[in-house]
């Protein structure tokens, strides 16, 4: 026996250790399975499809640039950029209004600008030539280009025939004295003289100053 033992101890050695790590490692992964039990995972739901949106379109409602040519009897005569929808009375303002001079009589100020307009204003007395009359034609106004006589060749506004939209050209004439003219005429006849305009109620001699340049009785 002793023999036998000693012959084959290197041999039982080895396979004892081995069946002893084979029992410790079945054991160990039988407890790790009772006290850590696997977890399922909860499936993902799919993502929603997201349906497609239209762009949003933006609109500009920036005005449109207009480049008008400002020329004559103005203080600061020159190009000028204005915006979509402003008047005539805009631009003579944007190039400092008008001068001493001025003859604003022919002007329709309410006009809308339109681009690359050019704009002359004409001086008392002056003679217009054929080019610029071509030039003020498209700053008149509708009343004057209808023939109404109101306004002569000269520029100057004509007492006994302008209505009311001709006498309000002129400075420091509203609504309500143009119709006191209209009134004082047709009461009591026409205006022999220009100075008989000072007989009108509202109009004095500072006022009548500031018209007998610009107005006429023939």
């Amino acid at each position: 026996m002793q023999p036998f033992l000693e012959k084959y101890k290197k041999m039982l050695v080895i396979t004892g250790s081995v069946l002893a790590a084979l029992l410790f490692y079945f054991f160990t992964i039988h407890d790790t399975s009772k006290q850590s039990p696997i977890q399922t995972i909860e499936p993902i739901a799919p993502l929603a499809a997201i349906e497609p949106t239209e762009p949003e379109i933006i609109e500009n409602n920036t005005p449109e640039a207009y480049m008008v040519d400002v020329k004559g009897a103005v203080r600061y005569p020159g190009v000028y950029t204005l915006e979509e929808g402003m008047r005539i009375v805009d631009a003579i303002e944007a190039a400092g209004g008008y001068t001493e001079q001025a003859n604003p009589t022919l002007i329709n100020h309410a006009q809308k600008l339109q681009d690359e307009l050019v704009l002359y204003i004409p001086k008392v007395g002056e003679q217009l030539t054929e080019e610029l009359e071509m030039l003020i034609a498209g700053a008149t106004s509708n009343s004057s280009s209808n023939g109404s006589g109101g306004v002569n060749k000269s520029g100057k506004v004509n007492l006994n025939k302008a209505n009311e939209s001709e006498l309000t050209q002129l400075p420091g004439i509203g609504p309500s004295k143009a119709n006191a003219i209209i009134g004082h005429r047709t009461e009591q006849g026409n205006f022999q003289t220009i100075e008989d305009l000072k007989k009108v109620t509202g109009i004095g001699e500072k006022t009548f100053e500031q018209l007998k340049e610009l107005i006429d009785v023939k």
